[in-house]
């Protein structure tokens, strides 16, 4: 009856440990396997080099538009590590004079550029940035600050404060109120737009027929010094991209152990505007997983040779 129950009782055992067994490989393999995942909602592919709004990758030899002469300037050229010129004075959505290094200092800063009384493109830029800070972990003015810049010189505050109020009532409940202190609507004079459009890289063009600018679709992030890291183009903006490009552009201070694991496995392209896979970084953890899930699963396997060595010290292993 004894050897019954040390039987039942082992076997018991055996079963628990092979759950363990089981449970501990799938933790192990989780952190390969999140890395193998999509990345999610991708952002609007940019078009190719030879359109005349973007200017990521170079072109090769001579293409043909097919637009008006004065619109093939119109163009977003990266300038990555490029020094924003912080000294620049613009006017807040309340009127008050400011440096556009008020907003840098101490956290990443995601920019953008359009004009309030944009009909369409603007707005629809806008859209995607509410959209992604939506369900962004981060919340706005809090691990980051956005400043929003009008190229028109036109402009004015009575412009950009209730353009702010509408895209800051777009924002979840809990992230209102520290968007309302870190998401900045800017205006400003004609020299100061122009020197911080071209340190971006952002040309466009005034069409005195239509009276509306042409102009490209993007956004920017640049590092709480105010160097250009990350250009995202087109109008729909990957939450997990604008996340990581966040924590690389903050040197880490921000974020979590899951977001330097997805650095690991996906690196910015500044030729897409996005993150991609890393092949190899991706097999090295996969293969480093795999050893430790090994190396348990052997440690395990003897603990359960053992034990049963224990319960039946005349027989065999089997």
């Amino acid at each position: 009856m004894q050897q019954a129950v040390g039987g039942a009782g082992g076997g018991e055992r055996e079963r628990k440990s092979a759950r363990d067994l089981a449970l501990v490989s799938i933790l192990l393999l989780l952190p390969t396997a999140y890395c193998l995942l999509p990345t999610g909602v991708r952002a609007q592919q940019p078009p190719g080099p030879s359109s005349p709004l973007y200017g990521a990758r170079p072109s090769s030899g001579t293409s043909v538009s097919g637009l008006p002469k004065a619109l093939n300037e119109v163009k977003i050229e990266q300038k990555l590590n490029e020094q924003l010129p912080l000294d620049l004075t613009f006017r807040n959505e309340r009127g008050e004079t400011v440096r556009l290094g008020d907003y840098f200092g101490k956290k990443p800063v995601v920019l953008s550029l359009v004009y309030y009384q944009c009909p369409m493109l603007c707005n629809q830029v806008l859209n995607g940035m509410v959209t992604s800070f939506k369900v962004l972990n981060f919340k706005p003015g809090e691990e980051f600050e956005v400043v929003t810049v009008s190229f028109d010189p036109l402009e004015t505050a009575e412009l950009a404060r209730p353009k702010k109020n509408t895209y800051i009532n777009y924002l979840p409940e809990p992230k209102r109120a520290p968007a309302a202190n870190g998401w900045h609507f800017l205006t400003g004079d004609q020299e100061n737009i122009r020197r911080l459009t071209e340190a971006i890289g952002f040309h466009y063009y005034f069409d005195a027929a239509t009276d509306q600018f042409a102009h490209g679709s993007a956004i920017y992030v640049s590092t709480p010094q105010g160097r250009l890291s990350h250009y995202f183009y087109g109008i729909e903006y990957s939450p997990k991209d604008l996340r990581l490009s966040l924590v690389e552009a903050s040197a880490n201070k921000i974020g979590s152990p899951v977001d330097q694991l997805l650095l690991y496995c996906y690196h910015y392209d500044p030729a897409t505007g996005k993150y991609g896979a890393v092949i190899m970084n991706m097999v090295r953890l996969a293969g480093i997983g795999t050893l430790i899930a090994i190396g348990i699963m052997f440690v395990v396997m003897r603990r359960i040779t053992a034990s049963r060595m224990r319960l039946h010290p005349g027989g065999t292993a089997s």
